[in-house]
């Protein structure tokens, strides 16, 4: 594992398709509409987070293909667990446990006591996100039109 700077940002869109894809698949209210934004869009987003110093970003490869990131926002020691995506054919084997154990040691080393995650309705990871004590802080409710 280790962190990816700015530019090798366009190795996790992979990720990301993977993601939309699992979200598609699982979620409740996700269903065929996620994500709203296109992946180029996310990606730019994330080398400007990086490039600002507002996100960190974590990855696991498997040769030089990106099997596994996770993305944390930390400000004015709030801390936002804002992506942690294995692809399917590698779950099971610790990749997960490994990226959240990195996220929660850039937390504790930047003052963060508070950290949110947000995740959609029908997606599994949550008892990932319980082993390490997260609890259910809160229901958001939204209407699309």
């Amino acid at each position: 594992m280790r962190e990816i700077r700015s530019d090798e940002v366009y190795k996790l869109k992979e990720c990301l398709i993977a993601l939309a894809a699992h979200h598609n698949k699982v979620s409740v209210n996700f269903r065929g509409c996620y994500p709203k934004a296109p992946v180029e869009d996310t990606l730019e987003h994330f080398t400007l987070d990086l490039n600002n110093k507002k996100s960190c970003i974590a990855v696991i490869e498997n040769g030089e293909k990106v099997v596994g990131f996770c993305k944390i926002d930390v400000d004015n020691n709030a801390g936002v667990l804002e992506y942690l995506v294995v692809l399917e054919e590698f779950r099971g084997m610790g990749y997960g446990a490994e990226l959240i154990e990195w996220a929660l040691s850039r937390f504790s080393c930047s003052g963060v006591r508070n950290i949110d995650v947000k995740v959609a309705d029908g997606n599994e990871a949550v008892s990932l996100y319980e082993k390490y004590g997260f609890k259910m802080n809160a229901h958001i409710l939204r209407l699309s039109r």
